[in-house]
């Protein structure tokens, strides 16, 4: 029963990793396209979700092999639902991309 329940806890955690790595990468894009240094943001983000995302599965798996497994399931499953929340692609254009593919 304990493995059972740490492997659930893992796979929860590697489901909130997920949500904050993509999450995170979706929020990167809104402010990146419209920012000055859009460099930065993007490489700033990428480094900063990658460390998170790298520490919390070392944390999470403890050296287990099948708890690293069930934290990337949850990681994996995590990418799927924030995809279906935020929507295709075109959903969150902002108004000023809409405008600019008009003609006058």
């Amino acid at each position: 029963m304990n493995e059972t329940s740490s492997l659930i806890m893992a796979l929860a955690a590697g489901g909130g990793l997920g949500i904050i790595f993509y999450g995170g990468l979706w929020w990167t894009v809104q402010k990146g396209v419209s920012s000055k240094q859009p460099a930065l943001w993007f490489s700033g983000s990428l480094i900063m979700r990658m460390s998170i995302t790298m520490a919390g599965f070392y944390f999470v798996s403890n050296g287990q092999w099948i708890r690293m497994m069930a934290s990337l399931l949850g990681f994996v499953i995590a990418r799927f639902m924030v995809t279906r929340l935020i929507g295709p692609p075109g959903k969150h254009r902002n108004s000023q991309g809409e405008e600019a593919g008009y003609a006058p």
